[in-house]
């Protein structure tokens, strides 16, 4: 695939210093119409997302589609698990790049990189997403924390929007690519975190903290013996 325009020629990679998430619409009324797959993954996803985000030091930004109707309230996980994120609450506008509080909040943190998850996928991600790609942004479209009505939909969107310049991932790449390495202080919270996008992780993680007991159990009998 060849780089985007809009990254003028750079590599399509998420700098954690450049990059805003965007969370769009992750409502209980809304969850309630995806198909696509099992909405619990995609509740899980969206909450990895803010957890990485305050690890990373990321900002984030939410709002929600005419939440005191059927559509829901935002799911709470997500300001749970991000306290510093912005809520910016919305006139009915469909396209939350069509609300000027919302646009002015992204352009307030001077960053050019857009992590975009929403739900419905066909409108609350992809709207935006081709929206800020016309307004300069990179823009990198997290598909699995994003939901819809069927496959179908899903298909078509991703291709729509990939048209338009925007990068697709999914959550675990986004993580990944957040966190750039292992050696780091804060390793153990960037593990749990995966085991929440695929549980057996945590097996990997058991099986590694029963080894490191192990070790320094030995290395205590040896101490003890010498």
């Amino acid at each position: 695939m060849s780089t985007p325009a809009n990254f003028n020629g750079a590599k399509p990679i998420i700098d954690p210093d450049d990059a805003v998430l965007l969370l769009i619409d992750h409502q209980s009324g809304l969850f309630q119409t995806i198909r696509d797959m099992p909405f619990t993954e995609i509740r899980a996803n969206a909450t990895t997302l803010a957890k990485v985000a305050t690890l990373a030091g990321i900002p984030v930004i939410t709002t929600a589609s005419v939440p005191q109707g059927p559509n829901g309230p935002l799911i709470p996980e997500i300001h749970r698990y991000a306290p510093h994120a912005r809520y910016v609450a919305r006139k009915g506008e469909i396209n939350a790049w069509d609300n000027p509080e919302f646009v002015a909040a992204v352009k307030a943190t001077g960053r050019k990189q857009l992590i975009i998850a929403g739900t419905i996928t066909s409108v609350c991600m992809a709207f935006p997403s081709i929206a800020a790609v016309h307004d300069g942004y990179q823009v990198f479209a997290v598909v699995d924390a994003s939901g819809t009505y069927s496959k179908m939909a899903q298909e078509i969107t991703l291709a729509r929007v990939v048209q338009a310049g925007v990068v697709p991932m999914d959550t675990a790449a986004v993580c990944s690519e957040v966190q750039k390495t292992w050696h780091r202080d804060d390793a153990q919270q960037w593990a749990e975190a995966y085991s929440a996008v695929f549980p057996p992780y945590q097996l990997l993680i058991e099986s590694y903290m029963k080894a490191q007991a192990v070790v320094k159990n030995q290395e205590q009998l040896d101490s003890v013996r010498s």
